[in-house]
């Protein structure tokens, strides 16, 4: 009798422990949050890679063949419109113009003498055409040699900055030759390339006469500081590549951007109806992002996304995830693949509210 009491308290005390541990292990047991992606319409910030021109760039070049006598600009300076930049040896340019302007002289006085005799009848009046007519030829070839005479001055047709002189002074030029390059930098075409479903939704979402607004993100990652306006589209698409080119222009008041330069223009594009989840409920493999999504038996499974685009604090999600998945918000690294765990819910609206910033 005495054993059997013995056997049955032993077995009451290995049944309290035993209720005691799963009670303590119920308590224990950690509560994580989860959430769904909040649907809403945002705008989101597209990059694409530009080339950066002046708004006119052009090769100023010899008129006339010579030995350039005189430069009065340097390389990088600021020139004006009509400024004098260059001037080719005029001496034989000059000579040219004083023989036109001795025969046109000559040509002259033979006209008013043969206006004299035709006008007493006493040559016809074809003899007074013909001299008048040599009159004007001799005059065509004065403002001819005139304008020669005048390519021997090279001035800037517009306002601009000079770039890499070409050649050096007492230089013998030839007729075209290259002597340096001028840059009007007041304002700047940025170029850019486009996917053609990109354009599509462009076109259809832009359809009212305001320029869209763009801005510039330069190569030191610095966003230039005034917006620029899409006001150009090509006609043709790229065969090869699938993309259009769209042109923007950027005042320019200091001139700090040059010809030649790249950067990246920032477009905010409208998403109707986005997936939107905090970036801290996602993390990274192998440069791909993935996030935690909870079944049916709250098992954790992990799940590849793509990223549309990333504003503060918040990924939009264009493939992987559906409105009505749950995803883990927090304490990812506590989890493991296929382990059950329990959660509370989080509103997603709650959850962004949570985040320093908000989505737009």
């Amino acid at each position: 009798m005495k054993r059997n009491f013995m056997l049955i308290a032993f077995c009451a005390l290995l049944g309290h422990t035993g209720c005691e541990s799963k009670k303590e292990e119920k308590h224990e047991a950690t509560e994580f949050q989860v959430t769904s992606p909040l649907v809403k319409d945002t705008l989101i910030t597209k990059e694409y890679v530009s080339q950066i021109h002046a708004i006119s760039h052009i090769e100023v070049r010899a008129l006339e063949k010579g030995y350039l006598q005189k430069m009065f600009v340097d390389e990088g300076q600021k020139v004006r419109k009509g400024q004098l930049m260059f001037q080719i040896m005029p001496a034989m340019y000059q000579a040219e113009l004083q023989k036109a302007q001795a025969e046109a002289s000559f040509a002259n006085i033979e006209y008013l003498n043969t206006k004299k005799l035709a006008s007493s009848n006493i040559v016809s009046p074809n003899e007074l055409a013909m001299a008048k007519a040599k009159l004007s030829k001799a005059q065509a070839d004065v403002s001819l040699a005139k304008v020669h005479l005048g390519f021997t001055q090279i001035k800037a047709p517009f306002d601009g900055l000079m770039d890499h002189l070409e050649v050096r002074l007492g230089s013998l030029v030839d007729e075209g030759e290259l002597l340096t390059t001028l840059s009007d930098n007041s304002q700047m075409w940025v170029y850019f390339n486009v996917p053609e479903s990109e354009y599509l939704d462009y076109k259809t979402t832009n359809k009212s006469s305001n320029m869209q607004k763009v801005k510039l993100q330069m190569a030191n990652q610095q966003v230039f500081e005034y917006p620029g306006e899409v006001k150009t589209i090509e006609a043709d698409f790229n065969n090869e590549t699938g993309n259009i080119a769209f042109r923007a222009t950027f005042p320019n008041p200091n001139g700090l951007l040059r010809h030649g330069e790249t950067g990246k223009v920032l477009m905010e594009v409208p998403m109707r109806n986005a997936l939107l989840i905090p970036q801290k409920a996602t993390f990274e493999v192998l440069d791909k992002k993935y996030v935690y999504v909870l079944d049916k038996n709250n098992e954790v499974k992990s799940r590849e996304i793509t990223v549309a685009s990333e504003l503060p604090h918040i990924y939009v999600v264009s493939k992987g995830l559906s409105k009505d998945d749950k995803i883990l918000l927090e304490g990812l690294r506590l989890v493991r693949e296929n382990q059950k765990i329990y959660t509370k819910f989080v509103e997603p609206a709650t959850a962004m509210s949570q985040l320093e910033l908000y989505a737009e």
